[in-house]
């Protein structure tokens, strides 16, 4: 499996950094990854649902770390790439999620 595109819709929020959508070996897209910054520095989060207790589950993510590893490398250098072209940051999270959500529908 290859992640054969990445979509960074950057925002401009004290933690989260940007939404991400990734295409797998050109037939399967996975949107709503986020960029975040944590105390550690960025990380990936994989998308994610709240249940009816309030915790948030993944609904999509690696089975093993290094696929997880694998991935968020080629998502956060994406990222980066983004940031250093100067990319516009969007001024919310609706703004990313309306401009993520008017990309692929196949």
């Amino acid at each position: 499996m290859e992640i054969t595109e990445v979509k960074v819709f950057p925002v401009n929020e004290e933690k989260l950094k940007a939404y991400v959508t990734i295409i797998l070996d050109n037939c399967f897209v996975v949107r709503d990854l986020k960029v975040i910054h944590g105390n550690t520095g960025l990380f990936v989060a994989m998308p994610s649902k709240r249940r009816k207790d309030g915790v948030f589950k993944d609904i999509a993510h690696p089975l093993n770390q290094s696929t997880r590893t694998h991935m968020e490398k080629q998502i956060l250098e994406a990222y980066l790439a983004e940031i250093r072209r100067g990319a516009p940051q969007g001024g919310s999270a609706e703004d990313a999620e309306r401009q993520q959500d008017s990309g692929h529908h196949e």
